[in-house]
């Protein structure tokens, strides 16, 4: 009995010297085939120093939802080698991760999603009447601008119809200068002639009073002349 005992005592202190050598060529190996796990739906699951519940406790326990590095797995024994986020080394059973975030974790980050995604449906929302507001804005302004640009049409029409008739009365306008200047010329020929005409009767009239008065002297000296000669009665 006393050499059973004997015999397990040796053979234990014997595996965990193989544990510690292991776990030390472990923990120089590289992780470059190291993947995120959590600890799963567990309340604390402890990590221990070598695979197996023989093996002494170096973390009394790790919280649900911890993140951790999955260094090693062993499924012969269905231990993990895996690291914590302060470096902390130690095995842990594999059925205790799992490749998803944990329940209540998951549920944070969806209400937190859903949470999210109702502020940015309100922010939609606020957008959305922003817009409406603003292309009905845009449709008042539009109407406004139809109806400047109608008024600015019949304006255009009206200066179109008026710049015709200013056209027009541009062009009667320049033969009523042609035609007054063409007036204005006979009159100023018309006034010439009147003024050879008033020259030439007045030539006219001296003529005829010249000659009337020459008319009158030889009427003075024909007249006695051919009056019969009286003789002279005597005052005897």
């Amino acid at each position: 009995m006393t050499e059973t005992r004997g015999f397990l005592t040796v053979t234990y202190h014997r595996h965990l010297k193989y544990a510690i050598v292991f776990s030390s060529l472990f923990s120089l190996a590289p992780a470059l085939a190291a993947k995120t796990m959590y600890i799963d739906d567990t309340l604390y699951a402890p990590l221990r120093s070598g695979e197996g519940l023989q093996f002494r406790i170096i973390n009394k326990g790790l919280k649900s939802g911890t993140k951790l590095e999955d260094l090693k797995d062993n499924p012969d024994t269905g231990y993990s080698l895996v690291q914590t986020e302060d470096g902390q080394q130690g095995y842990l059973p594999t059925r205790y991760l799992t490749d998803q975030p944990i329940a209540a974790d998951r549920l944070k980050q969806v209400t937190q999603e859903l949470s999210q995604s109702r502020t940015n449906l309100q922010q939609a929302k606020s957008d959305l009447q922003k817009v409406q507001q603003e292309r009905d804005s845009l449709q008042q302004d539009k109407k406004s601008l139809e109806a400047q640009v109608a008024t600015l049409s019949q304006q255009l029409d009206h200066v179109k119809t008026v710049s015709s008739d200013a056209i027009n009365l541009d062009k009667r306008n320049r033969e009523l200068q042609e035609t007054n200047q063409q007036l204005q010329n006979k009159v100023e020929v018309l006034a010439a002639e009147n003024d050879r005409l008033k020259g030439k009767k007045e030539t006219d009239y001296m003529l005829i009073g010249g000659g009337l008065v020459g008319l009158g002297i030889l009427v003075a000296v024909i007249i006695p002349w051919m009056r019969p000669t009286r003789k002279n009665d005597s005052w005897a």
